[in-house]
Order: structure tokens, then sequence, then C-alpha cells
């Protein structure tokens, strides 16, 4: 029998190949998607599984992530006695979907199975969810839209029922922990960065329990507590961990195995070594997509396009893309991604995520040409899709320009800066300002200056905007009219919570770049997970799930559209393995 492995750009037959090792089920990656493919093969009947992880923590980007999943209709908005139906879910995708390239049976298994995935899970694992009953859908004015419980965040969870293995942790991104070490929720976040009722005794309790817990102290600077992203993937870990399910570290998958059109396996590298590790069963590819590679970045994404401003993890180089390229996959949505602007800060380690900040009244995102291209308060994809849009040669939008004044940062937190009280001005380090992040200046005229925006252009939005906030109507880009945008409003601006003069100096501009935190085009499945092949039909025995495949909410319609999906197809993916009837 011929085994035929794709290697580099050639096709090599290899009679009787043996085997490094055997198992029935491989799944390459362990953020969210490859960790519940794991888990829910083991509870479906494949107890044989073997995950593989390029890194040596465990997670991805799926643990650095807010960790939310969107799942309409899930058991935690029910018992908190939302009303939603999968008729309205239906109505809502059908227009935020609208005009985008999503198989439309893909779109109903999601909607008919997410619910499913989310029960099995909470009955036969440790994952834990809670209803986000104020976060609203991103597309908030559009028929079917909810105001809240269609998305979900990881229950907290302490990182110590890991036992030992806590250190195998990657820990929520940076800009969601207090002081770099303490985690906090999604819900705790929006009270902290707007310092709404409560902020206060909120920190001190969250300090408090921090210092007090000494034996914890003892064993690392990060606080026991995990929430958001890392919460999510430590409750799967842990379900892992009590399956004895081993995870491989450092083991980058480096191509598959294909025998007589069945992928049966796949070359790995681990210690220095090349392994060729059989899948009797199936390959599940749930790796990330191709965010990190700017070689496929070039070729695919539009520009300006910079590896360096994502915030995807660092190992998501398109590894199960290329591997499934090279057996004539069929692939869809390349040119496009979770896109979000980003804050490249000197010295930090990974681009934080330009999300809350700009949404806040008393501030605006401008162009070199000082001038407005989108609604600052919208949800963060569609505003870095108007930033596509708008942008040319003879209009650059990217870098854009955050713009504030001295009543903003003394109430809000502003990324890096802090608040004023938290960070002062003198803090600052210097690089910020020799490297263009960050501007300080006692008029608009001067920061602009500094900053390298149009003078004129600048003074005239500013003056804009302060009018905008007296009359409560922002009259370029309705900023506040829609429900998602004041969820990052402060309540106490009147007549419009997400408009505020720009009028107290010394004014500020902070740079942010056109991010993303992950690519969304990828091998293209059906709704089984199955791998697709270009010329019609399917590659038997691979399946991709989460970003390495192509996206099915492609227009990112609520907290968690990556999540929810790579969960809910990794179950599907496990359902077909074992031939499970839900």
């Amino acid at each position: 029998m011929g085994v035929k492995m794709t290697m580099e750009n050639s096709t090599v037959d290899h009679q009787g190949a043996n085997w490094d090792h055997s198992v029935d089920v491989l799944v390459v990656g362990s953020g969210n998607g490859g960790l519940t493919a794991a888990v829910a093969n083991h509870e479906m009947g494949t107890k044989d599984i073997l995950v593989i992880e390029k890194a040596d923590k465990i997670g991805g980007t799926s643990a650095t992530s807010g960790g939310g999943i969107w799942i309409p209709c899930n058991r935690y908005a029910q018992e908190a006695g939302a009303e939603d139906s999968l008729d309205e879910a239906r109505e809502y995708l059908k227009h935020t979907l609208e005009g985008e390239d999503i198989p439309p049976e893909l779109v109903e298994t999601y909607l008919e199975n997410g619910p499913k995935m989310v029960d099995f899970l909470h009955k036969c694992s440790h994952v834990r969810y809670e209803t986000l009953d104020h976060y609203p859908d991103y597309y908030s004015s559009l028929p079917g839209a909810k105001p809240g419980h269609r998305s979900l965040e990881p229950s907290p969870i302490n990182a110590s029922e890991l036992g030992p293995e806590y250190k195998r942790m990657t820990y929520s991104h940076h800009m969601m922990r207090m002081f770099g070490v303490i985690h906090f929720t999604q819900v705790e976040a929006q009270v902290l960065m707007l310092k709404l009722p409560g902020w206060g005794k909120l920190t001190m309790s969250m300090v408090l329990n921090y210092l007090l817990d000494i034996p914890w102290r003892l064993r690392t600077s990060i606080s026991r507590r995990l929430a958001c992203g890392s919460a999510g993937v430590a409750r799967l870990y842990l379900s892992l961990k009590e399956r004895n399910i081993p995870v491989w570290f450092d083991s980058p998958m480096v191509d598959l195995i294909q025998e007589d059109g069945r992928v049966v396996g796949a070359i790995i590298q681990r210690d220095g070594k090349t392994l060729r590790v059989q899948a009797r069963k199936g390959v599940v590819l749930a790796a990330g997509g191709f965010e990190r590679n700017q070689e496929l970045r070039e070729k695919y994404l539009p520009s300006p396009t910079n590896a360096d401003w994502s915030a995807g993890a660092y190992t998501n180089t398109g590894d199960p893309l290329t591997a499934g390229l090279k057996l004539g996959a069929a692939t869809r949505l390349m040119n496009d991604a979770w896109w979000t602007t980003t804050l490249c800060v000197p010295d930090e380690p990974m681009p934080r995520l330009s999300i809350m900040e700009k949404s806040f009244p008393g501030s605006c995102v401008v162009n070199t040409k000082g001038v407005r291209f989108a609604n600052e308060s919208q949800n963060y994809m569609a505003f870095q899709k108007r930033l596509f849009e708008a942008h040319s040669d003879d209009n650059p939008c990217a870098p854009a320009y955050h713009i504030f004044d001295a009543r903003f940062r003394r109430d809000y937190i502003v990324g890096p800066l802090m608040t004023a009280s938290m960070k002062p001005d003198w803090t600052i380090p210097k690089k910020w300002y020799d490297q263009g992040f960050v501007g300080k200046a006692n008029s608009i005229s001067e920061l602009a200056n500094q900053m390298g925006i149009d003078p004129t252009g600048l003074e005239d939005t500013v003056k804009k905007m302060n009018h905008y906030a007296e009359t409560g109507i922002d009259e370029d880009f309705q900023r506040g009219d829609a429900e998602y945008d004041r969820y990052y409003a402060d309540p106490e601006i009147k007549p419009n919570p997400c408009l505020a003069p720009i009028s107290e100096g010394p004014y500020y501009a902070m740079r942010i770049e056109a991010g993303d935190f992950g690519t969304l085009g990828g091998l293209a499945t059906d709704v089984n997970a199955q791998v697709k092949y270009e010329e019609g039909g399917l590659i038997d025995g691979l399946y991709a799930v989460g970003n390495c495949s192509a996206a099915i909410l492609s227009t990112y319609p609520g907290p968690g559209a990556t999540l929810g999906p790579a969960m809910t197809m990794a179950y599907q993916s496990a359902k077909h393995i074992n031939n499970y009837q839900d």
C-alpha cells in the first residue's frame, strides 16, 4: 500500500512506511477548537487521542483573547430568562452576512449545533460560561439583533486547579490584566476602563485578594484567578488532564501524510527529531491562521499589512493552510481577517487591541490629514473595514491617530497610558515620544505638527467634535446612535454618552495600526468540518476548525464569533469521526 507524503513542493511514495507513533485521532493545536475536539472525541468513544502544540504553552490565541463565544439560544441565556429564538438569530445573520462567501448550510449547522455543543461540554467537562446580559450584538440596528445574552464569557477558574500544569498556561493578553498580573473579566473590564460606579471598590478588592494570597505569590506573580481566554482554555485543559489525553509541546506539524486519498497521519518535529505519527481515524487541524506569516499576508490580505501589527499568536504562521493546499484543498475568504486597530507599544511583547479606548467620549480617530473616516464607537471589525475602504495613497488612513484631551486622560484608562493618576505624564517613556507612538502638546496645531498630522484638518475636526458633543448628534458618522455604540460609552455624559468635547489642554495623540487578532480565511470545510478539495469532494480523514478553516461568521456579528464556531465545528468533527448522534 503506497503512502504519499507531501514534503516541501514534491510528492514522495513510501512502501510500508513505519510509524514512530500511532493514535486514533491527532489534534493539531491547543486552542479552544483543538481542546474541544479532544474532549468531545474522548466522550464520544475515541480514547486514543494526541494533541500537539507548536509552542511550549497551551492555548494559543484562544488563551490571550477575551475568551467569549457567540451562541444564540444557549443554556446560560435561557437560565437567565433571555428571550431569543433561532429564527431571530437566522434573521440577524441573514442581514449581517449578506454578500459574504458563506455556504448557508454552515450557518444553519452552527445555529443548530452551537447550543448542543455548549450543553455537551457543560454536562461532561469543567467548561462553564456566564451570560453577558448587557453586551449587545455588534450590528445592533439590524433585524433580529439582541441587546445581550447571545455572548458568553468563561467563568473564572483558579490556576491552582491545574496543579503543576499551571506553568503551561498561556495567560490572557496583558491588556486584560491589572498591572499586568491580575486577571479581570470582560464585565469587570467595562467597569474598570470607564471608571463606572463601583470601580474603586472593585479595584481595591482585586488588589487585596492578590496581595493576601501569599502561598500563590510564592509561586508566581500572576494572579491565581484566571479570567477571559485563559480561563476558557484552563477549563478545557483541566478536562483533558482528567482524561489523561497527552499534549506534546514544542511539536509543530511539518506536513500531512496521505495514503490512497485519505489523510492517515502527519509529520511532526519533536525534540529535534522528525516523527511520523499515524492517525487511524483522522487528523483535526486547529492550529490558527496565517497572521504571523508576512509572505502570506502580502499574498492575500489588503494593504497595508504587517505581521507586527497582529495580536495573534506568534506560532500562527499558516502551517495547516500550507499543508492543506499541497493536498489540493479548497479555500475561502483568504483576503480577510478578524480586523481591529492595535497599539504597538514600544518594548511590549505583543500589540494591544485598540477596542474600548477609541469608543470613550471626548476623543476621535483621524488619519494623517486630520480627518475622521469612521464612527469610532462602532464594533472594531466594522471600524477597520471602514479604514480600508477610506485608505488610499492620496488619503492614507494607516497609521491612524487617537486624539484626546486632559479630561479624557484623567477620567479613562487609555491603553498603556492608563489614567493620569495611575501613570502621570512624567512617567511616560521618552522612547514613546521619540518613536511617534504618543504625542503631547498644549494646542491642537502643535500636537498635529508633532505627530505629522495636517494641523488645519485636525483643528477643523476637533472643532466639529466639540459641536457634536454640544448637540449630541454626530453629523458625519452617527456615533452613539446604535445600541452597540453605547456599550463602551459614559452614561454620565449628556446628551450623547459617546460624545464629549476635546477642549482641555494639554492634548494627546496615540498612534494606532491597522492590525488584527487573526486571519479568518482558510481551508474550506463542510458541515462536519471535513476539508474540501478544490476540484470537488472531501479529503477523507482531514478536518479543520478555528482560524485555519474559513470562517462561518466572517463579519463578526457578536462578541465571540471566532471561538463559538471553532468549538461548534470541533464538536461536529468529533460526531463525524465517532458516528455519534446527539
